[in-house]
């Protein structure tokens, strides 16, 4: 006799191995093997077989109900992966919602440039003092942001990464802005160089127009130099290098009349770090004005050339708004000329 509870742990491990099911999906008879029970051999001890698939040495599983299911679903998951694959590809092509030329991969600005941006923009700013309630990066700062603001106005435009390195004065002794720590001067030389180099490795790249936008007024006539000499160098091809003084004018005409119709006394809007200037970076980038240092100090001991204490955001906006149209329009016009 064989017992019961033996008869229904055959039972249990026959029915787990029943409909098994190859890699293909064919369904496989499960057949007994010879085991030894209490000493007899063959296919005459049932109750003590384990019934295996024929096939199961090739890979094949049991047909549950779970493994059904999956081989249903099968060929929708194989669509919803590749659809997915696809789709990651395709963002991975996508090109960068970035303006600024260091934040592209070498295939990325391979791509814009033959999508036609072509016109690229030179900020150029500077490392100085600015008084104890400004940051020494003003210049870069303000060059970089109006510059990303041209370049989206303009479209098909890249802007470049700022040249921070610019004629500030004397070294030694020092003079102008160098009598404060903080503040970096090359030379004349060194800097033509550095805008130099810059335009013929852009060129080389694929631009036709390179744009040179200077935030302070130290260097305009250097720029101008520049832009001149390679454009005359290049003039059999279809690449030009265009100075546009307008940016820097903006801040100096229309932007000083707009704040004396404002109530803004000369003295107030000052040189340099008074209200004029500090509000222009207000209005741009917020955390590089100390607002609790705004106060009024002779230009010798602080560094500032007016009175910074009327400065304000409101105030700043209004020169962004005429650097940029002025900028957009001027640029515009030196390209259309080509």
């Amino acid at each position: 006799m064989v017992n019961k509870s033996v008869r229904q742990s055959w039972r249990e491990r026959a029915t787990r191995y029943m409909g098994c099911q190859s890699e293909g999906g064919e369904s496989i008879k499960a057949v007994p093997p010879r085991t030894k029970v209490t000493g007899q051999t063959g296919p005459a001890a049932p109750a003590r077989s384990l019934y295996i698939c024929a096939f199961a040495a090739r890979g094949a599983t049991p047909a549950t109900p779970m493994r059904r299911l999956s081989l249903a679903l099968a060929p929708f998951f194989r669509s919803f992966l590749a659809l997915c694959i696809a789709l990651s590809a395709g963002a991975a092509r996508a090109a960068p919602t970035s303006l600024l030329l260091e934040e592209f991969t070498w295939t990325e600005l391979r791509d814009a440039l033959r999508g036609g941006a072509t016109t690229l923009i030179i900020p150029v700013g500077g490392t100085e003092q600015n008084g104890p309630h400004m940051v020494l990066g003003k210049h870069n700062l303000r060059a970089k942001l109006l510059a990303t603001r041209i370049a989206a106005e303009l479209g098909k435009t890249i802007v470049a990464p700022v040249i921070a390195y610019v004629p500030e004065g004397r070294i030694d002794p020092p003079a102008g802005h160098m009598r404060f720590p903080g503040t970096i001067s090359v030379s004349d030389e060194a800097f033509r160089g550095v805008l130099e180099g810059a335009a013929r490795s852009f060129r080389r790249a694929g631009f036709r127009d390179i744009v040179l936008l200077g935030d302070s007024g130290n260097y305009q006539t250097a720029l101008q130099g520049v832009a001149g000499k390679l454009s005359r160098e290049w003039a059999a091809s279809n690449v030009r290098v265009h100075f546009i003084g307008e940016y820097y004018r903006a801040t100096q005409g229309p932007y000083i009349e707009a704040l004396r119709a404002k109530g803004l006394s000369d003295a107030q809007i000052g040189t340099h770090a008074a209200s004029a200037d500090t509000s222009l970076l207000w209005a741009l980038d917020p955390a590089g004005v100390r607002a609790g240092q705004l106060t009024l100090g002779d230009e010798p001991s602080s560094g500032v050339a007016g009175d910074p204490r009327a400065a304000s955001a409101a105030l700043g906006n209004i020169g962004v708004e005429l650097i940029v149209a002025r900028s957009v329009a001027a640029i515009r016009r030196a390209i259309a000329r080509l």
